[in-house]
């Protein structure tokens, strides 16, 4: 297989899941608790960041900026000492826009026992330009059922987003009309 798959002239080549796939590992310190001892979840939020970040600029080959965080869920408390691995992957792409699934395990540096499932969030991105502009990016080209299946759940997520993003500007100039505050 090749690292680009075929396009109309005109086209951008679209690019296998794997080719931008990545794993981000980190092992918590001190330094990154919370008030229960725990890992801070904003320090897992923003290795999800991170990963998900190189990501998205693998996959469209240049700057690609977080355009929202979808269902972060923390499913397990991370403790110092975990060797966290923050995977990511590009599922579905649109024109500039880009959601990136990431999984977060953890394992004890210290044992050889296997990583377990920490949390998982989905992240839009958006790639752009020297002037900060929207830019096309390649479409993604799912490989493997697993790959298939992330990406129609991708296309439910997005029309979910959409349809909230439509009913709150709605709400919000009905009131106006209506005489209240947005």
């Amino acid at each position: 297989m090749t690292d680009q798959a075929q396009a109309p002239e005109g086209e951008i080549p679209g690019k296998p899941t794997a080719a931008s796939r990545t794993t981000l590992s980190h092992i918590m310190t001190g330094s990154d608790t919370n008030l229960l001892g725990t890992v801070h979840g904003g320090v897992i939020m923003k290795l999800v960041d991170d990963a998900a970040g190189a990501v998205a600029g693998r996959h469209s080959g240049g700057p690609a900026v977080t355009a929202s965080m979808d269902e972060m869920v923390f499913l397990e408390p991370v403790r110092v000492g975990d060797l966290v691995h923050v995977k990511a992957q590009v599922n579905w792409t649109g024109r500039s826009s880009m959601e990136v699934g990431v999984r977060v395990m953890a394992e004890r540096w210290n044992e050889s026992t296997p990583a377990s499932q920490v949390g998982s969030a989905y992240l839009v991105f958006a790639a752009v330009d020297a002037d900060g502009k929207p830019r096309r990016v390649p479409p993604v080209v799912p490989e493997s059922e697993r790959d298939k299946r992330r990406y129609q759940e991708a296309q439910i997520r997005r029309t979910h987003r959409l349809a909230r993003r439509r009913a709150i500007k709605e709400l919000r100039e009905k009131r106006i009309a209506d005489g209240f505050d947005a």
